[in-house]
């Protein structure tokens, strides 16, 4: 909390201190624990028999997760011979699989690197060569994407499971042939060489796990993001930054949270940072049921799930709250339990905040963050008494300053690019230190969004500096979407923008030049679909006989956007 200006003639840190609530501590312990692995064997031991996650009805509590996931870093070590720091990709679904495989990775002392399961062959062999990944584990839902380019990357090893693996025997079965034969889930692929997920924890059990020296610096996580520009980059987090950010959810939180006693609703993906650090390890370190929903966009299912259990916190970005606000059972739920409502990822709107609300009788507590910040930066108390459009308070140990184009602090009151410095901070970039040295200055990492701070200490995003889309919680990036544009033959010029939408936050336009007359907005999204995950597939086309440039002739996109809010507002 480090601004050198003063509001009212006071420090920010003492506004901030001033608002928030009295058990909000100022500063937290990045190094309570020696590493990731410490907190898991630590939390596994208080609450062995408690319930840890719950996913399609069946439990798994605590002491289940230890030997499972001991089991699975014993059989990295000693049957596939990988070592202390190698990369192990992971890619599904919520699903009880996950938390197995996560810690037993942890554990094996070794890097774990998220992957989104609906990447395109494209999308995944770049994040697979670029992370140096040795192994990767998979739901046979996604093999055939890994089919098309496991043999481009450096990984030697696949292990493969399938949706119900971590059921009782009879409902694994019936799961597995639903998923498969019925819903058609599972696309034809061929691995040959893939090794059983069940078939490895067998083998694990019987294996000797070494337990390694891991120190808080080591690398825990490779979380991929786009970064300020260009292809997704690798965001080094460390075992002291995810604790770190796990304290100052904590602390921020205050007494909302109890040990043992909570059972939070995990609908946002695992593999994405938010869900990862607040409801994985902020809830394991607490003890606390997770319920893992495997299919949220499944809202009926969703909520008949919800329905069983009386969660007591749920968090998620602003469409999946809206979209349990439009289900009318979701309206008849007992909300009685509810004690914490967070929003993430994207911002939430007034509309739905102020129905959460009045249903609910719980504020949604929105949140600030970056995967660069695993990724907490800033969050509103828990006692506010309304929703007031601000991405809150910085949390805990965390610094801030604003500055302008030259980098000098901005003057009280006005907008600036938002710097963020704390425990929580990444390392840098893995392999790109060019990139690293673009947003990380002595200690200070450029968030890229302008934001101002109030009176009371609020920041409210004013801008987004760099060209990012969000999309329902997830960054999109233009020059990926301008760049499969433009391997179409009949693109001339392309340029990708954000525009508001009421369905996920902000929507991708592209504008875009002909080369061939005969071009249309159908064999442009089909060729889009063939190239890019589809949160990232434009919803509008726009054909142009010209695109704005610089006098070098670079695409002015902000002229678009500036262009498109006039249109907006006509």
């Amino acid at each position: 909390m480090a601004i050198k200006y003063d509001i009212r003639g006071e420090s920010l840190n003492k506004v901030w201190l001033n608002r928030y609530p009295a058990d909000v501590p100022a500063e937290i312990n990045a190094d309570r624990y020696t590493s990731l692995i410490d907190l898991f064997e630590q939390a596994a031991k208080r609450y062995a028999d408690q319930p840890a996650f719950i996913n399609m009805g069946q439990m798994m509590t605590f002491r289940k997760l230890e030997e499972r996931s001991r089991a699975f870093a014993a059989y990295l070590q000693q049957g596939l011979g990988l070592k202390k720091g190698d990369r192990v990709a992971l890619m599904m679904p919520n699903l009880l699989q996950y938390p197995i495989a996560l810690f037993g990775i942890l554990r094996a002392g070794m890097t774990v690197v998220n992957v989104n399961p609906l990447y395109t062959p494209r999308e995944l062999q770049h994040q697979l060569t670029d992370s140096g990944a040795s192994a990767i584990v998979i739901v046979s839902n996604f093999a055939h994407t890994l089919e098309k380019v496991v043999d481009k990357t450096q990984v030697k090893h696949v292990i493969l499971t399938r949706m119900g693996d971590q059921l009782s025997p009879a409902k694994a079965t019936l799961v597995n042939f639903v998923v498969k034969y019925v819903k058609r889930l599972v696309p034809k692929y061929n691995l040959p060489d893939a090794i059983s997920f069940r078939s490895l924890l067998h083998k694990g059990y019987r294996m000797q796990y070494v337990r390694p020296e891991i120190t808080n610096d080591a690398l825990a996580f490779l979380q991929y993001t786009g970064g300020t520009t260009g292809v997704a980059k690798g965001a080094m987090l460390t075992h002291r930054n995810m604790q770190a950010n796990l304290e100052q959810t904590k602390a921020t939180y205050g007494s909302l949270l109890r040990d043992g006693k909570e059972f939070v609703v995990t609908a946002l993906p695992l593999y994405h940072i938010f869900a990862l650090t607040v409801n994985c390890f902020l809830f394991v370190e607490l003890g606390g049921q997770n319920l893992l929903i495997t299919n949220p966009r499944d809202i009926p299912g969703f909520v008949k799930e919800l329905s069983k259990y009386p969660f007591t916190a749920i968090t998620g970005v602003n469409t999946l709250f809206n979209a349990l606000l439009n289900d009318k059972n979701f309206l008849e739920l007992d909300f009685s339990s509810l004690r914490l409502s967070a929003g993430g990822g994207m911002s939430v709107q007034k509309a739905v905040a102020e129905r959460w609300e009045k249903l609910t009788g719980h504020y949604l507590l929105e949140g600030y963050g970056l995967t660069e910040c695993s990724p907490l930066v800033s969050v509103n108390p828990y006692d506010i008494t309304c929703h007031n459009g601000s991405i809150g308070l910085p949390v805990p140990s965390t610094d801030i300053k604003l500055i302008d184009d030259e980098g000098h602090e901005v003057a009280a009151g006005e907008p600036g690019e938002l710097c963020i410095k704390g425990p929580q901070v990444m390392s840098g970039y893995w392999q790109s230190p060019e990139a690293t040295e673009e947003v990380l200055k002595n200690g200070w990492l450029r968030s890229g969004d302008i934001v101002t701070v109030d009176s009371e200490g609020f920041l409210r995003i004013v801008d987004r500096k760099k060209d990012m889309i969000l999309v329902s919680g997830f960054n999109v990036y233009p020059n990926e979407i301008e760049d499969v544009l433009m391997q179409h033959p009949k693109v001339r010029e392309a340029a990708a923008i954000g525009v508001p939408s009421d369905l996920s936050g902000e929507a991708v336009k592209v504008c875009v030049v002909k080369k061939d007359a005969s071009l249309t907005k159908e064999e442009l999204i089909d060729h889009c679909r063939r190239h890019l995950t589809g949160y990232k597939v434009p919803k509008i086309v726009e054909f142009r006989e010209e695109l704005p440039k610089t006098n070098v002739g670079k695409i002015l996109r902000r002229e678009l956007r500036e262009e498109q809010g006039k249109t907006a507002h006509a």
